[in-house]
Formats: structure tokens, sequence, C-alpha cells
């Protein structure tokens, strides 16, 4: 055999060797890259070739180790139930799934089975084999097997596709591009974690299948860390802990994705938002209210007819089409129009807590973080094209400010123009600049996501973390140099002339259900006093102190204290392990001594306590108002 010379991880290698795995000297290589481009382990050498191996704890490598166990799932599936039909098993962020279309539902006990099958898989290392075919020969395998979901992935392909490429591991041939590990054996570190139903290509109108989610990693111990991470992340669960502390509530009645905000959810809401307009207010800005419905022709000057239509729900008034408004933007630009703006009158600075309406799918339906209904802290600038860096720079500013009274980091990346949009190249190189350029001002860093802007602008998306690493998007700004133009709004210059103003989109927490999921979650449920539902419970030890108890909740309640009386004939124990697991901040306890001396006995949610009088106490509670 020919000798050949190639580079492998910076180093001249000259071998005889047919396969990459051949000149591999790193164990924990799973893949390699060439030319930019991922390959097996079992592609063949060339002369020359500048290889790059992926080791087993990269990000690529746990991509690649998470895609081949889902090949090795999907054949411990067949061998188990024959009569399951396998149809797509990506690699995702977090781990890995494969879809199923089987009449019977998979159960908890299956997914046991199905895992211990797939550990035998793994002990007999069986290799990863790659086999290209014709797309008509790949059609006609997988009709053989009888696959009809396969076949029809291959007849949806392009027309130019004429080749496709299939991977083999033991009894199980997936139609799949690949690249896999060398042998099942490399799979060190898995767990199968749920079930779940989905669409076929996620289309509702599709037969309905079932998921199979699970995880890998390069280690074990790397699993553990995740699977305790997953522990934390379910007791943290907002919907748990939603019911549990009685917040809020949804309806199959009412319909899916439509929040109902219980008493205390509705004063953690109020206490949020009561934020949020004084914040406004002292930033510049006017409250502004717009309808939820607005006529049809509205929407297509705006674009969302043929941008966003799927996402909208529609209504008909007096013969004409009208739409549910998915964003409040319209309704600010009425006011914008409603007179002549001088270059004197901006930058002009609409806010607005308004409630939104879109049609997101029933199977992305999530708690409070995806609502069919939610309420945005939403803005919108209309500025000089002169004034607009700074009045972007004054949005960050005004994010770094709310995000820290709520304690979290946060990461920027700047979203580009999407596929489906609508305006110029020149009009979005413009405010693509502008969000680069205030963000540089600022001296922050941040990150390119191509192609997810909205589709009239570029934006800045805000990324934050809670407690436990995770990213939620919430912030946005967006710079729309395209709606300014449709709608024809303008102001006049000190030339006597009139000029097109910029317009900026923004939000600071985003959608309201959504940063409320985001904090029960961040906070577990114990939330910071200034906008815990229930600030107090007072609490007496008999029934000779209820008297007392009930003048201390009064002057309370009388200081804008938010407090509950527990003056029911029950052991003061029970009273505080109750106020506890309802993560109450303070525990206000009253017996002889306290009511004989005028104080309380105020204990916090970590055990620790002292005694005060109520007008301490209140000056507690007050210092725990941020400073805005």
């Amino acid at each position: 055999m020919s000798q050949r010379t190639v580079t492998v991880d910076g180093k001249s290698i000259s071998t005889d060797g047919s396969i990459i795995r051949d000149v591999v000297r790193d164990k924990r290589a799973v893949a390699a890259r060439i030319d930019g481009q991922l390959v097996d382990l079992g592609a063949p050498l060339a002369e020359g070739q500048d290889i790059a191996t992926v080791p087993a704890d990269s990000d690529e490598g746990v991509h690649i180790i998470r895609h081949s166990a889902a090949h090795v799932m999907a054949e411990a599936v067949k061998q188990l139930f024959p009569d399951a039909k396998p149809t797509i098993g990506p690699a995702t962020e977090d781990g890995f799934y494969y879809d199923f279309d089987r009449e019977a539902s998979f159960t908890p006990e299956d997914l046991e089975k199905i895992e211990q099958k797939m550990e035998e898989l793994v002990k007999a290392d069986l290799p990863f084999i790659r086999k290209d075919m014709s797309r008509q020969e790949a059609m006609a395998f997988f009709r053989e097997r009888g696959e009809p979901y396969k076949v029809e992935i291959i007849q949806d392909m392009d027309d130019e596709v004429c080749d496709v490429s299939l991977y083999e591991q033991g009894s199980f041939v997936d139609l799949c591009r690949g690249p896999h590990v060398p042998s099942t054996g490399y799979i060190k570190a898995f767990k199968l974690l749920s079930i779940a139903g989905a669409y076929w290509r996620g289309d509702e109108k599709n037969r309905m299948l079932q998921r199979i989610y699970g995880t890998a990693f390069g280690s074990p111990k790397e699993l553990k860390n995740h699977l305790n991470f997953l522990e934390e992340a379910k007791k943290r669960d907002h919907r748990k802990l939603g019911r549990e502390l009685d917040l809020f509530m949804f309806s199959d009645d009412a319909g899916p994705g439509l929040v109902i905000y219980m008493p205390k959810g509705g004063r953690l809401r109020s206490l949020i938002e009561e934020f949020e307009k004084k914040l406004h207010f002292r930033r510049g800005y006017d409250i502004v209210y717009g309808p939820n419905i607005l006529r049809g022709r509205l929407w297509e000057i705006s674009g969302h007819m043929d941008n966003y239509k799927e996402n909208m729900y529609f209504t008909e008034l007096d013969s004409q089409l009208y739409g549910i408004k998915p964003m409040n933007c319209l309704s600010h630009i009425m006011i914008y129009k409603s007179k002549v703006r001088s270059y004197r009158d901006l930058p002009l600075r609409y806010f607005e807590m308004g409630s939104v309406t879109r049609n997101e799918k029933s199977g992305v339906i999530h708690g409070l973080l995806r609502t069919r209904q939610f309420t945005q802290d939403d803005a919108h600038i209309f500025c000089r094209p002169d004034q607009l860096i700074g009045e972007i720079t004054a949005i960050i500013d005004m994010v770094a400010e709310v995000m820290a009274v709520f304690g979290f980091s946060y990461d920027m990346e700047i979203s580009t123009r999407p596929e489906q949009s609508m305006g110029s190249e020149e009009m979005w190189d413009l405010a693509t600049q502008a969000l680069k350029d205030a963000l540089d001002k600022k001296g922050l860093p941040y990150d390119i996501n191509e192609g997810d802007g909205a589709f009239y602008g570029p934006k800045i998306d805000v990324k934050i973390k809670d407690a436990i690493g995770r990213s939620w998007q919430c912030a946005t700004i967006q710079c729309d140099f395209n709606l300014p133009e449709r709608f024809d709004i303008h102001y006049i210059g000190s030339d006597g002339e009139r000029h097109r103003p910029v317009m900026l989109h923004r939000v600071i927490l985003g959608s309201i259900e959504r940063f409320i999921g985001v904090l029960i979650e961040h906070f577990a449920g114990a939330f910071p006093v200034w906008i815990a539902p229930v600030q107090a419970v007072v609490m007496n030890i008999t029934d000779t102190q209820a008297d007392y108890a009930a003048d201390v909740a009064a002057r309370l309640r009388a200081s804008d204290v938010r407090i509950e009386l527990d003056t029911r004939n029950e052991k003061i124990g029970y009273k505080i392990r109750e106020a506890r697991q309802q993560k109450v901040p303070y525990m206000l306890i009253i017996g002889d001594r306290e009511k004989e001396e005028g104080t309380v006995t105020v204990r916090e949610r970590s055990g620790d306590q002292q005694t005060m009088t109520a007008d301490e106490f209140i000056r507690i509670v007050r210092q725990a108002q941020p400073v805005i």
C-alpha cells in the first residue's frame, strides 16, 4: 500500500493507512475535521490532508456522541418493539431524541427496557458503517424495510441531490449525513429521560408521533452533573411552583396557552408593572394605550399580512377584516401620525403595557414561558437619525439598571436579517450598523446571530442568566427604518423640509408572563421582599394574643406592607412550617411577651429571628424597595 503524508493536529505523519483512524493518536477523538468539514474517523485518507481531530469532551464531540446515541436508542426500540416505525432522531443542545410511529404508547417501564438494551448494544461495540446510495436505491431499500417516513424524507429532498448516505450499526440502518463515533462503545454515558408527543415534521395536520428524549456526555461525571442540574431545574419548575404558591392557573375550559392569574400572582404582576411604570416616567417615556384589534388594512401596510399572518388571529366587524394585535407598534405609529411633528419634538418615547395575542402552535406552548396571550413592556421611540445612537445606548443603560435590580447577569447578541423580511439592503445595513455602533460605544461584547432578526429590522437580544446558569431571552432592541417608510411618517426639520424619523422597538423584560416564569425558576419561588406577593405572615401563639396580632396586621397594612393574618387555632410550629412552604420572607410571631412589650418576633425564611417593634419592621421592608 502506498505511503501518504498528512497533517494531524499540526503534526506531519507519513502512513500507509487507508482511513483517518489509522493516523489518529488521540484516544479521545470521536471524529475529525478536514478543510472545515466534519467527517467520520473511518473516512479515507488522501495525500496532503490537514486533519483536526474532534475530542469527545468538545462541544462538537458531545454533539456527535449524542447523535450516535440516538441511533443506538432507535436500534434498541426496533429490537424490543418491531412495530415501531422510526422517523428522525437528531442531537439537541442538551441531549437527543428520536420520534417513532407506534400504535401502543411507550411507558416509563419501556424506557427502562430500552436503556438496558442500549447498554447491551454499547457493550457489543458495534461499528458505525457508512454506506452511500443513489436516491432511488435508498427509497427502494427503506420501502422494503417498511419505513415510509424515510422514503418521504428522501422524496422531499432537492432535485439536485443524487446520492444519500446511510449509517448501519448492528441490525439498524438509518438515513443520515453523519458523522458518527467509530463504534457504539464510544458512547460511555447516557440516560433516557422522558416521553412526549410530537407531530410529524411539526405540523399539527400530520400524525402524532412518540418522542423519546435522552441525553449523553463524554464521561459519566459530566452525565452525573447534568442529571443533578436537571433535578434542580425540576424543583424550580415554574409550573409546579405556580400551583403550589397559588400564583396562576390554566384551564382547559378557557383554552391552552391562556394564563389566569390568581390573587397572589396578580399582585406579583402588578408590583412588576408598577415598578416599570415609575422607571419609564423617570426616563422620559409617555404611557399610551392602544386597542386590541385594528383594521386589516393597517396590517397590510405594516407587512404583517405578508410576513407574520400565520402567527395572527383575525375577526370580521361590519363586513371588514380586523387583525387581533400580535404587537403594539401600529397604535403607536397612529399616535405619531395624529399631528405634524417638528424636529424639536423628537425623540418621542411611547410606552405601553400592551397585551398581545399570537397563534402559537399547541406543541410549543409551555406554562408562562410560551403563551398565546401575553403582556409586553413595550415601547416605541421615534427619533432623528442624529439621535439614534444616543437613544439605543440609553435603552442599553436601562436594561443594565433593571437587570441589576433583579440580580441577573446577561449577554448580548445582534440578530441580523432573516430570509423572510422586507425593505432594502441599505436600510438593513444602516439599522444593523447603528446597533453595532451603540454596543461598541458602550464597550459591550456581543455575538452575531445570523438571520434571526424581526422581519422589519435587526435587533439586539439580551440573554439573561438565571441562578443555575440557564440562558433566557428577554430584552430586545429593534432598529427599524422600514415601518416609518411604509407608513410615510415624517417630521419637519430645521430646514422646513420633511424628514423621515427612525423607529426603535424595545422591551426590557419582554413578555411579562415569561419574565415571571423566569423569576419563579431563578428564585425557586422565594421572591425578594420587594416583589413577594406576601411579605409577612402575622401569627399568634395562643388565642390571648389574637387581638394584638390583628392590631399589628392593621398597622402593617396601613404602611403598605403586604401581610396575611393567621390567628387559626393551630400550633405555632405548624403555622411557621406552612408559611415557609409558601416561601414568605418573614413570619411575625406574637406571644404573651411580645404582646406585653408591644413588639413582634421577626423570623426570616432562613430561620434567623430577632425581636423588634412593628415600626422597625416596616423600615426593614421599605429599605428592601429598589431605588430607581
